[in-house]
C-alpha cells in the first residue's frame, strides 16, 4: 500500500512555537489530518489553532515531555497507516508530498522515509559508508533526522522487538531519539529511504520563540551531552560511551574555567551545562533538565 492523503496523519510537537508553526501548517494540504502535541500546555494556543485550522486536533501535555515522548503521545491517537513527524519550523515545498506519495508506490518495503533538506551543507540523513548517490531516485540510508520523517506504522509494528506504540525511546528528552529509532529499525531488518525530489526547508533551532533563546540554548547543550552518552551506552556499552564523550566533557570543563576567569557569564553557563549533561548521564541520572522560564524571559 502506498501513502496518500487519506492514510497519512501529520504529528507536530510544539513548545512555545506560535511564531513559526503557521508557516509549517500552511505548507500542508488542508485535507490531511494534523495532530499537534503542545508541550507548553497552553490552552489559549490549543483553542486558537483548532479554531483557525479545521483539520487540526491539539493535545495538551501536562508537562514538557520532549520530542520523543511528545511524538509517542501523538502516535497513540493516529488511526492511519502512516505518520509524518514534523518539527514546527519545517516548511514543505508545493510538490513535496506528491513526490513522497509517488515514491512510496514504487518502493516494495520501507519502515521509514524522509524528504530531503534543501540545506546541502546539513543533510538530513546519514550513511555509514561512502557511496555514489543517484539524487533523481529514492535511495536507502541508515538514518534520517527527526524533524521530517514518515513512519510506516504497520511495518514497524511487525518488526521484531518493536512494541506497538512505543516508537521513540522516552528516556531521551531531545536529541538522538530519531537516531535511536532508526538504528532499531535497521537492526531489525527494516529499510529507510530518502526521496530527493521531495524537498523541505528547515529553519534549524527555530522551533521555539526567539525570546526564549537563552534558556533553550542552555537546555540544548545539557541534553546534547546527556543524550550522546545515553545513546552510545545503549548501543555500544558504558566504556565506549565514556571514551567517546570524555574529550567533550573535559573541553567543557576547561572552557567553563576560562570563561569563569574572564567573567563571560553566558559562555560560562553554556559550558557548565554541557559538563553537567555528560556527568548526569555518566552517573545514571535521567534526562531531568528542563528550560527555566521567568517573567523577564517572557517580557524580553
Amino acid at each position: 500500500m502506498s501513502i496518500s492523503r487519506q492514510n497519512l496523519t501529520v504529528i507536530i510537537v510544539t513548545f512555545m512555537s506560535e511564531n513559526v508553526i503557521h508557516n509549517c501548517i500552511k505548507s500542508l494540504p488542508d485535507d490531511i489530518k494534523i495532530i499537534v502535541v503542545d508541550n507548553s500546555n497552553n490552552k489559549n494556543f490549543k483553542d486558537s489553532i483548532e479554531k483557525k485550522y479545521k483539520n487540526i486536533k491539539c493535545i495538551l501535555s501536562e508537562k514538557n515531555l520532549g520530542m520523543g515522548s511528545g511524538n509517542n503521545l501523538g502516535l497513540e491517537k493516529v488511526h492511519t497507516d502512516y505518520a509524518l513527524i514534523l518539527n514546527p519550523d519545517v516548511v514543505l515545498e508545493e510538490n513535496t508530498l506528491d513526490e513522497i506519495f509517488l515514491a512510496s508506490s514504487n518502493i516494495d518495503e520501507f519502515a521509514a522515509m524522509a524528504p530531503i533538506s534543501k540545506l546541502d551543507d546539513h543533510p538530513n540523513y546519514k550513511l555509514n559508508q561512502n557511496r555514489a548517490l543517484n539524487l533523481s531516485e529514492p535511495f536507502e540510508v541508515d538514518s534520517i533526522d527527526g524533524y521530517a520523517m514518515i513512519l510506516n506504522l504497520k511495518k514497524i509494528n511487525n518488526l521484531k522487538n518493536f512494541t506497538n506504540l512505543s516508537y521513540f525511546d522516552e528516556n531521551i528528552f531531545m536529541y538522538l531519539e530519531n537516531d535511536d529509532l532508526c538504528k532499531r529499525i535497521i537492526d531489525n531488518k527494516g529499510k529507510i529511504f530518502v526521496v530527493p525530489k521531495a524537498k523541505i526547508n528547515h529553519i534549524g533551532g527555530g522551533a521555539v520563540d526567539s525570546k526564549y533563546k537563552k534558556q533553550i540554548e542552555l537546555s540544548r547543550n545539557w541534553h546534547w551531552m546527556w543524550s550522546k552518552f545515553y545513546f552510545n551506552k545503549k548501543h555500544k556499552g558504558f566504556v565506549r560511551a565514556l571514551i567517546i564523550g570524555f574529550p567533550s566533557f573535559l573541553s567543557a570543563i576547561l572552557k567553563f574555567i576560562i570563561n569563569l576567569v574572564f567573567k563571560n557569564k553566558n559562555k560560562k553557563e553554556i559550558y557548565l551545562h554541557r559538563a553537567s549533561g555528560y556527568f548526569n548521564a555518566l552517573i545514571g541520572n535521567k534526562s531531568y533538565y528542563r528550560p527555566i522560564f521567568n517573567i523577564s524571559d517572557q517580557e524580553n
